[in-house]
């Protein structure tokens, strides 16, 4: 079908409306950025604690002009009432309020939040620091990396939105699950820019500080760590464990991750790179560079994941493979991701609102 009668098709269709709660932060800008222009979706309210009763464009300048939106502070039931699909990015508590009154109003729900990505209670304790108050819900959220669960997602009710290292690492590393080359520890370095760490600045994020800077945070205790590892898991991977080093860079947009697997001797240059290609030939967002390696200024503002590698020589019985990977933490890596995930709940094309290249550079 082409791009003109798909959007033919989308026009005659009723619009699913949308409720965003948590809004106001750079994804809820993103968020707006594409869906006010969905061609099957409506935004139908946009719930926030701050510039309550103003106009969207008082928290994202870039929307001035585009909707008479206005942020509201609602209850659960009331911030969610006759929305098809809550998109949202809350704390955990309330977060929690949200899936009850969903539960009774039967919208579907995509969270952008860490509630509900992790595989089991005890996981989520460790990594998030507190008992996850509801537990029983973790499997009824589907995990929503479409390059591992498509099919489970075109008829999901609920979705957890993979976070930004998340993603950037899975990617990375997916064929080699699915190939079974993932059988020990993994070690990877994680760089991130400063919009993963929301809109409300922090001394870690002031810009003096930031600009000129590098440094870790939460080695080897990232909260992303029990999704990643089980995302590999559920696609075949064995690791035995993930050594994950997140970085802090003086940079707005983006990650870069590498990731040092260890793989047979035997394992070639030509084998890996068949690999890659044959598993990512389908893929629209995922993006294995030609004559380089992945690199941020080639992503940011842009949906494109990348992903290349380089494998070192033998050393006895093993080789090292280091992965290399990058995307827009807001957009792949976050909202964007979760309108990819919408398109499939709603059963139009992926790519709705989400065929654009990134500025260069």
């Amino acid at each position: 079908m082409s791009r003109r009668a798909v959007g033919a098709k989308l026009e005659a269709m009723a619009k699913a409306k949308v409720a965003l709660l948590g809004a106001s932060g750079f994804a809820g800008a993103e968020l707006l950025r594409r869906l006010l222009r969905h061609p099957a979706a409506e935004v139908l309210r946009v719930i926030a604690k701050d510039h309550v009763g103003q106009n969207v464009a008082a928290a994202h300048p870039n929307l001035e002009g585009a909707t008479e939106l206005v942020f509201e502070d609602l209850p659960a039931a009331e911030a969610i009432a006759g929305a098809d699909v809550v998109m949202m990015g809350l704390p955990v508590a309330a977060s929690l309020e949200i899936v009850a009154a969903a539960e009774r109003t039967g919208a579907r729900i995509i969270d952008m939040s860490g509630a509900f990505r992790v595989p089991d209670a005890a996981s989520f304790e460790r990594y998030y620091g507190s008992p996850h108050p509801r537990p029983e819900l973790l499997g009824r959220f589907v995990y929503g990396l479409p390059e591992l669960n498509r099919e489970r997602l075109r008829g999901a009710r609920w979705v957890a939105s993979p976070g930004c290292f998340a993603t950037t690492i899975e990617l990375g590393l997916l064929p080699l699950a699915e190939a079974g080359l993932l059988t020990g520890a993994v070690d990877v370095v994680g760089i991130t820019g400063s919009s993963g760490a929301g809109a409300v600045p922090v001394a870690t994020t002031h810009h003096p500080v930031r600009a000129n800077n590098l440094r870790t945070y939460k080695p080897l205790e990232h909260p992303h760590t029990p999704e990643i590892l089980a995302a590999l898991a559920a696609a075949g991977g064995r690791s035995t464990g993930l050594h994950f080093v997140p970085v802090s860079a003086p940079l707005a947009r983006g990650i870069f991750a590498t990731s040092f697997v260890r793989v047979p001797a035997s394992t070639s240059q030509a084998e890996l790179e068949e690999r890659y290609r044959r598993r990512y030939a389908g893929e629209p967002f995922v993006r294995l560079p030609r004559g380089r390696l992945p690199e941020v200024v080639a992503v940011s503002g842009s949906p494109f994941a990348e992903v290349g590698f380089t494998l070192g020589p033998a050393d006895g019985a093993q080789r090292v493979l280091s992965v290399f990977s990058a995307l827009d933490n807001l957009i792949k890596g976050g909202a964007g991701q979760a309108v990819q995930n919408l398109n499939l709940m709603l059963g139009v094309d992926e790519r709705t609102q989400l065929d654009d290249f990134g500025p260069f550079p």
